[in-house]
């Protein structure tokens, strides 16, 4: 490949880059793989078996299930559109990827990453409407209603992420085709180019600003409003149950914000922090969240844990 120090830049326009995995850590890639694999290999079969049980299960097909298996398919998606290549540069060297291949690969990203974030909102709303309007939550939120929900956030995210496509599209790369990284984001590879990204810039702060932002705000109201609903009932045993039906939502919450924010808080302020360690932290934000989603819920779960249990008893072969 070539690199930086091409004599003309202005004769090149690369249409292929080099993802050259975790620098600094190359002798380390076979090692950090075992880790990476393994994890990748709980999520993908947690968030199928998750998805398939609450399919097949119609006692689970009420409004908090259903959205599970949103999140879960979208966890799928956000995973698979980058660890499988990473782990094909640690085991294989396959650092190739096509300008095509990569902006594909951001846009399932980042897409999927906004998706989670509106699903997130709309599980929060549910929970809003399960505890303080219980009369009429079947009213509310029947079938149909939750196939809209879905629409709508699946495409706000589309219409959100879209356009970064022809942001990139439009970028010329001339400087170099060598991406510091085991996978392509927005702002990495336009980085590269030998034009004006300011426009990139703004954009890239603007997306999570407008919808990941608002919904971790609008998130936060919901559950100041469950909480004065819960603690207002009369009884102790009200309370905690009410409590404990949002217990593995705001699991999740968790574990999908606070890594988010913990890695851009480190990649805007920790100037100090080793380059390597951004990356492997945004390695485990792609591998942490959807490997650990159906853990929670199947933990906390009662009517899950029962129907895996069922699933996987000779019984239950039968």
């Amino acid at each position: 490949f070539q690199d930086m120090s091409a004599p003309n830049f202005s004769t090149i326009n690369y249409d292929m880059f080099v993802l050259i995995g975790i620098p600094g850590l190359k002798h380390m890639h076979l090692w950090i793989s075992i880790p990476f694999c393994l994890m990748y290999l709980v999520a993908a079969s947690g968030n199928l078996l998750l998805i398939f049980v609450v399919a097949l299960e119609r006692s689970l097909h009420e409004p908090m299930y259903l959205f599970l298996s949103m999140l879960a398919f979208w966890d799928l998606i956000l995973s698979t559109s980058t660890v499988p290549k990473a782990l094909a540069i640690f085991w294989m060297d396959d650092t190739n990827i096509s300008f095509g291949g990569c902006v594909t690969q951001l846009f399932f990203m980042h897409f999927a990453f906004v998706v989670e974030s509106g699903i997130l909102l709309a599980m929060a709303f549910d929970r809003y409407v399960a505890i303080c309007y219980p009369l009429q939550y079947t009213t509310i939120l029947y079938h149909s209603v939750i196939g809209k929900i879905g629409g709508i956030v699946v495409f706000r995210s589309f219409a959100t992420v879209f356009p970064i496509i022809f942001l990139l599209k439009r970028l010329p790369f001339c400087r170099t085709n060598i991406i510091a990284h085991t996978f392509c984001e927005h702002m990495g590879l336009a980085k590269l180019a030998c034009a004006d990204i300011t426009i990139n810039i703004w954009y890239g702060i603007s997306v999570p600003l407008l919808s990941v932002m608002l919904d971790m705000v609008v998130i936060v109201i919901s559950y100041i409003l469950i909480l004065r609903a819960v603690f207002r009932l009369p009884s102790r045993d009200a309370r905690l149950k009410a409590l404990s039906t949002c217990g593995s939502h705001v699991c999740v919450i968790l574990m999908f914000y606070l890594p988010g924010i913990f890695t851009v808080i480190a990649q805007r302020f920790g100037r100090k922090i080793p380059r390597h360690v951004h990356i492997l932290l945004a390695n485990l934000y792609v591998l942490v969240p959807p490997m650990m989603n159906p853990v929670i819920y199947g933990v906390k779960t009662k009517q899950i844990r029962e129907r895996v249990a069922l699933l996987f008893s000779p019984k239950g072969k039968c």
